[in-house]
């Protein structure tokens, strides 16, 4: 499977889960994937800075997106959030607001043309099960994974068009043709807590409880999500989530490159895998 991409890797995959990047490079690389760094590429604005200066968001996903169409290439990224935000950028945009923002894009001689496609790893990998599948050299036929969405895989449906909102699959397929067994969690849609952490800390943990006990409860082995965002939240954060609510607090927590990697036989350094708040080891040992 020989693709070339436009890589947004954005700040949280480029930072504090870098582990995600990481095994998301391994993966593309393993399977035949070109990902080239898109240069000079900022941040996504992550729905949070879209409710402040909703304009100079605009004008900064434009010129992602231009950036983008300079390199002949569509954008791939293995954020939930990023793919939210520069997707709504092109809807926005292509709804009328092009010329105004090019105008801006003008002083960095950039010109934003509309080109360029934004899709997430989540969906290429769900759509190309048959190319990369027969690669899987270590079936996890003992792990029970439990997906976990979130709210910006699926949602807005306008916007994320992929499948639906409702009962999406992506997840499920790709777990499958890893050789483990989907278990499907009431908490599968909701919210992980990630952008409500501050202003509303307990009921973020709430939420990051709910997920992690409900995987446990099912038999899962792990929780497994397509977005940095949950991953880092419901990791990160779940020991404190069960010291204020008083469950979960033991529950692993994969990006969905790292359940993919370990399939195709990836070491679990290249994967990120040993840095980790809530040890994976009982996850691994089974594969």
């Amino acid at each position: 499977m020989t693709r070339k991409y436009a890589f947004f890797p954005g700040c949280v995959l480029n930072a504090a889960a870098r582990e995600a990047r990481e095994a998301t490079e391994a993966v593309a690389a393993h399977i035949g994937l070109e990902l080239v760094e898109i240069p000079g590429w900022s941040c996504c604005g992550a729905s949070q800075i879209q409710d402040i200066e909703h304009d100079t968001a605009l004008a900064a996903n434009a010129r992602n997106l231009a950036l983008a169409e300079k390199m002949g290439l569509d954008v791939l990224t293995a954020c939930s959030t990023c793919a939210l935000m520069l997707r709504t950028a092109r809807q926005e945009l292509a709804a009328g607001r092009k010329d105004e923002v090019n105008k801006a894009l003008a002083t960095a001689d950039l010109e934003y043309k509309g080109t360029a496609d934004v899709t997430h790893i989540l969906w290429l990998l769900a759509d190309t099960v048959a190319q990369w599948g027969p690669l899987v050299k270590k079936p996890l036929k003992d792990v029970k994974v439990a997906s976990f969405y979130g709210c910006h895989t699926v949602r807005p449906p306008t916007v994320m068009t992929h499948e639906s909102h409702l009962n999406p699959q992506s997840m499920e397929t790709i777990i499958t043709a890893c050789g483990a067994t989907p278990v499907h969690i009431p908490e599968r849609l909701k919210c992980c807590g990630f952008h409500a952490v501050f202003p509303a800390e307990q009921t973020a943990l709430r939420l990051t409880a709910n997920a992690a006990d409900d995987a446990k409860k099912g038999g899962a082995d792990c929780l497994l999500t397509p977005c940095p965002l949950c991953q880092m939240q419901l990791d990160m954060y779940q020991p404190d989530a069960q010291a204020a609510v008083g469950k979960g607090g033991d529950t692993p927590v994969l990006h969905l490159t790292q359940l993919v990697g370990l399939a195709l036989g990836i070491g679990r350094e290249k994967l990120g895998l040993t840095r980790h708040i809530i040890s994976p080891e009982s996850l691994l040992a089974k594969c």
